[in-house]
């Protein structure tokens, strides 16, 4: 019998790519996901669990009925802008409901892996650095300040259970599924791709740039873009790791190559052979000049190689799925 795996947040972007991964990989993967932004049409690779973080009993029923060898945790809100208007709403989904799922996943007989979905906010501002491991994590939203504190929960809770775990700090994610399985679809949409997607497409009127005046080069911010299938191949590595019994560790995921928004744009207008209409607004709150990641700890250590994260391969996955893949239709 394959071994089953809890993916938190598995109707969701990463969740479900991820759980293609984990049935490529020979897994049963369990999508538990309260579905406040995930879709359960996304849920295609194995079983769909009902539940939200905070109801300890719903876990613990679920992690009696199939028993999973580890929990990969993805499930969780993310929009920085909507941190820092309510912080209570992160600190209360995101790390009460982490402490939740990782007190049923240590008291769970058969389950002593735990796979984290961390960010690269958790850093903060650390302008012209290329950000590894090593770098003292300041965040400078609620959203990066409530992974930092999962990431804290983790390391107290391997010392009083023996909870081991691989926690990923990634950075800007995107793609889809090169086979249109599974795609980045949210609503409401914040990411950058695919709002250029619904622009380019006329789903809305305009891209909106916002901030022009960046210390950079075209005073657009640089963010290092990483493919989501290469994100989950390293949970999958991530969780191999934890099963041949090494430390617990954490892993930045990027490419170490930035680009910045009016990159995108052009490299987009390319692919797509359509024009990107866009207007200039201001900077939004929290939003970092530059993130890029400077680690090749995934690839000495994990054997991390990422296959499918340049920019236009990226973009041109993520219109595949755009133009044929919406949950909703």
């Amino acid at each position: 019998m394959p071994d089953h795996v809890l993916v938190t947040g598995g109707a969701g972007y990463i969740g479900s790519h991820a759980c293609k991964a984990l049935r490529q990989a020979g897994y049963v993967p369990v999508s538990y996901d309260n579905l406040c932004t995930g879709w359960e049409d996304a849920v295609k690779f194995g079983p769909f669990e009902k539940g939200d973080l905070l109801d300890r009993a719903r876990l613990d029923e679920v992690f009696a009925k199939y028993k999973p060898v580890a929990v990969m945790h993805f499930a969780a809100l993310s929009q920085v802008g909507e941190s820092i208007k309510e912080p209570g709403k992160y600190w209360l989904n995101n790390v009460g409901g982490s402490l939740t799922l990782i007190e049923a996943t240590a008291a769970a007989a058969n389950c002593k892996n735990f796979v984290f979905s961390s960010t690269c906010a958790t850093y903060g501002e650390h302008d012209n650095v290329m950000l590894d491991e090593s770098v003292e994590q300041h965040p400078i939203n609620a959203y990066g300040s409530s992974k930092r504190a999962i990431e804290d929960m983790l390391k107290d809770f391997e010392g009083a259970n023996g909870l081991r775990h691989v926690i990923f700090r990634y950075f800007n994610v995107a793609g889809g599924d090169p086979e249109a399985e599974v795609g980045e679809f949210h609503r409401p949409e914040t990411h950058l791709i695919p709002l250029m997607l619904d622009a380019i497409d006329g789903k809305r009127d305009a891209l909106t740039i916002f901030g022009t005046d960046y210390d950079t080069p075209d005073g657009t911010c640089i963010r290092d873009y990483v493919h989501v299938c290469d994100l989950v191949d390293a949970h999958v590595l991530g969780l191999k790791w934890l099963e041949e019994g090494k430390d617990s560790r954490v892993f930045n995921l990027g490419t170490g190559s930035g680009f910045s928004v009016r990159e995108v744009i052009d490299h987009s207008r390319a692919v797509t052979n359509r024009d990107v209409p866009y207007e200039e607004g201001p900077r939004r709150p929290g939003d970092c000049t530059k993130l890029v990641s400077g680690s090749t700890r995934a690839e000495k250590e994990l054997g991390w190689t990422p296959k499918r994260s340049t920019l236009d391969i990226m973009i041109a996955d993520a219109w595949r799925w755009h133009q044929n893949g919406h949950y909703d239709k």
